[in-house]
């Protein structure tokens, strides 16, 4: 009785272990992105400043947009408390030249979901159709759920390009943050 029930928890343990990680895997571990095309703007995604914002503007001046949408969650924040990020959003955020508009904005929440309603507020008042959203290869599937919630145009998903850690912990703790935040985006939705 006693070995049945241990080889049941060890069953159960194995199969849950293994649905973490294959899943995480295929979700958020492996490349999601779309094949680059022309598109009404580009929208960067808030976070790690990785180059994420100068990628955008690069691929705004391939031609693959106007527009260049930042999302800039810190812009309530003094300057003193950023050092290098006050300096590097100050330069993409008055990058706009003759061909390329660049806009930033504070997210309101200061999530994806914040970022998502406001491009769809600009996509109305802009009659955009599509966006390219910039973003880590991690959150592909997640911000495309979102967008799909509240932009009712067209995304291209694109990372931002760079190498990634293939450390255990990191992709443990990455997993479950993806679900966490992918079952949160389910129950709230875009409203």
């Amino acid at each position: 009785m006693l070995r049945r029930l241990l080889i049941t928890l060890i069953v159960i343990v194995v199969g849950g272990l293994t649905a973490f990680y294959g899943l995480g895997y295929q979700l958020f571990y492996r490349d999601h992105s779309d094949q680059l095309r022309h598109v009404d703007a580009i929208v960067v995604l808030g976070g790690e400043h990785d180059g994420r914002e100068d990628y955008g503007i690069q691929l705004a001046r391939e031609g693959y947009a106007n527009t260049v949408v930042i999302s800039n969650p810190e812009l309530a924040i003094p300057p003193e408390y950023l050092e290098g990020t006050y300096q590097l959003m100050q330069r993409v955020c008055s990058s706009s030249t003759a061909q390329i508009e660049v806009i930033c904005f504070k997210p309101n929440p200061s999530t994806t979901r914040g970022e998502a309603m406001e491009v769809q507020r600009l996509a109305a008042e802009r009659n955009w159709h599509s966006v390219m959203v910039i973003s880590w290869r991690y959150h592909m599937v997640r911000a495309r759920y979102i967008f799909g919630q509240c932009f009712d145009g067209q995304t291209v998903m694109k990372p931002v390009p760079r190498s990634y850690t293939s450390n255990f912990g990191f992709w443990t703790k990455e997993f479950a943050y993806q679900y966490t935040a992918l079952g949160k985006a389910a129950i709230l939705g875009c409203d």
